[in-house]
């Protein structure tokens, strides 16, 4: 997994945004909301972080591979140390449940400029 692969995943979703911030982190955003964080350099480099429902936190905190994301654990973040060893699919599939449990906060207004 690395910001490639990412972006081609996320490109086609409506009102997908991305910026560089805290300096080696590549941030997706919907409306301004972030949904997925992706770790371009340094020691983390290739390490994600995304929202998920709170009933599956505590599910996937107890997998080898995934922790409570640093900052952002109390609004059921994951972090994921080597996406790699998540079968493409299934990260997809994580990746794009965060996407929509962030628009799903949104103002319906925006839900609707939104539409798929």
């Amino acid at each position: 997994m690395n910001e490639n692969t990412l972006r081609g995943w996320l490109e086609p979703w409506p009102g997908v945004e991305e910026s560089v911030k805290w300096e080696d982190d590549l941030v997706f955003s919907v409306a301004g909301k972030m949904f997925c964080v992706i770790c371009l350099r340094g020691p983390k480099a290739g390490s994600m972080s995304f929202k998920v429902e709170d009933e599956r936190f505590l599910e996937l905190t107890e997998r080898p591979g995934f922790i409570p994301a640093p900052y952002l654990a109390r609004a059921h973040w994951v972090y994921i140390e080597q996406p790699k060893r998540v079968p493409a699919d299934e990260l997809r599939a994580l990746v794009r449940r965060s996407y929509e449990l962030v628009r799903e906060k949104l103002p319906k207004r925006t839900q609707r400029e939104l539409a798929d």
